[in-house]
């Protein structure tokens, strides 16, 4: 007899968490309640209701949390111009923070006494969801059917739908990828993609147009700046997944936003993936243009060199943790003055940065001109600086010492 009375799953409505819910009900004979978040993955959560009820589950949590995701998660993130392994902009990791929070206090609400996820025992999403339960909840039982079953295959979770009469939709056309998708981004995995020399196929990208066949004239945007995060576009207050959804729009128009990268999982097995962000590609070069005339140098040097690190931990699943608390606290503190406008412009898979301005600025024209600048700037006092900076040089280079 189980002690598992009763589980939250993360719940898409889709084939894998269709059979876990049953897998549960029949594997723990427990109660089952399902939590769908909306964080903008593109199509309808609504629908998952009507699937878990014919499932028999009699709690289900449906939640909009498109504002909550981006305002809490994404903007934090981006504040550090985080980027891992020098292209890929996290979509898929800093998701997974917040379903794991929800998870745990739908779990407290309900008295449930374990949770449950979809996630393969080959990929990080299962690191990032149960590091963040333990962070949250440190007793709590996770259980993770991928690691227990033997349906490891999309033909044996076909047959275990029939054997047990579970309602799955047999789309046509349906595409063959592992696809995720959330405001930040959309995801491709598998299939032809799993040879790294394979181009990836043109009718594969949904959110974008190929650069080739983007307009032939460019597109210019403003984004305004306050702390650091985004507050309008050419002039428009929006709220935060506004924003996004802005600029995932427009940038995929322009065909921004595609990568096609080999990862290191945090599991130890290399990855090969494709990703569409338009939105986010937007954001990075934004803020840094803004940064740039608003941060003082070392302040901006400093940041760039905790980056690797804050993307490593919010890759590996680290986000409810105290190095991730840490170092958000530095970067949050940087952002203060980081205000003002940028104007950028979009043509054909590339952002420029054209025009920035803020009341805060560092930028002195004054100083910085190459005209007249009426003693604003001593350059002979650049003699003595070099000097000193030399002077560990020219002491080694006396030594006979040879680089």
């Amino acid at each position: 007899m189980s002690d598992i009375k009763k589980v939250v799953l993360a719940y898409s409505g889709g084939l894998d968490t269709s059979v876990i819910v049953r897998w549960l009900q029949d594997t723990y004979n427990c109660e089952v309640v399902t939590f769908t978040a909306d964080i903008g993955q593109g199509e309808e959560v609504e629908p998952a209701r009507e699937k878990a009820k014919a499932l028999g589950v009699k709690e289900i949590y449906i939640e909009d949390l498109r504002e909550e995701y981006v305002r809490d998660y994404v903007f934090p993130m981006f504040r550090a111009n985080t980027i891992y392994e020098g292209e890929y902009l996290l979509g898929t990791s800093i998701a997974r923070p917040l379903i794991a929070r929800r998870l745990i206090e739908i779990a407290n609400e309900t008295g449930a006494d374990a949770i449950s996820h979809g996630a393969t025992g080959k990929g990080n999403d299962q690191v990032r969801f149960e590091l963040g339960a333990y962070a949250l909840k440190p007793g709590v039982k996770v259980i993770a059917p991928w690691r227990e079953w033997d349906l490891n295959s999309r033909e044996k979770l076909m047959a275990y739908c029939d054997e047990r009469n579970i309602p799955v939709e047999k789309k046509k056309g349906k595409s063959p990828y592992s696809m995720d998708a959330n405001l930040l981004h959309i995801s491709y995995e598998g299939i032809n993609l799993e040879d790294p020399w394979a181009e990836a196929e043109e009718d594969m990208w949904r959110w974008s147009v190929s650069p080739e066949a983007a307009p032939d004239q460019p597109t210019y945007i403003e984004v305004t700046y306050e702390k650091g995060d985004i507050v309008a576009i050419d002039g428009q207050a929006m709220k935060p997944h506004e924003v996004l959804e802005h600029l995932n729009k427009v940038g995929g128009d322009n065909g921004i936003g595609r990568i096609d990268i080999v990862e290191n999982r945090y599991v130890g097995m290399k990855s090969r993936g494709c990703y569409e962000t338009p939105g986010g590609t937007i954001m990075l070069r934004a803020h840094r243009a803004i940064e740039s005339i608003t941060l003082d140098r070392e302040v901006a040097h400093l940041k760039d060199s905790i980056m690797p690190r804050y993307a490593e931990v919010i890759y590996n699943g680290y986000w409810w943790s105290p190095e991730r608390e840490a170092l958000q606290a530095l970067i949050d503190k940087t952002q203060e003055y980081v205000n003002g406008t940028v104007r950028l412009k979009l043509y054909k898979g590339n952002v420029d940065v054209v025009g920035r301005k803020s009341e805060d600025s560092l930028f002195d024209e004054k100083i910085a001109t190459f005209e007249e600048d009426e003693g604003a700037y001593n350059q002979k006092d650049a003699e003595g600086f070099i000097k000193l900076n030399a002077l560990r040089l020219r002491i080694a280079a006396g030594k006979g010492r040879k680089l």
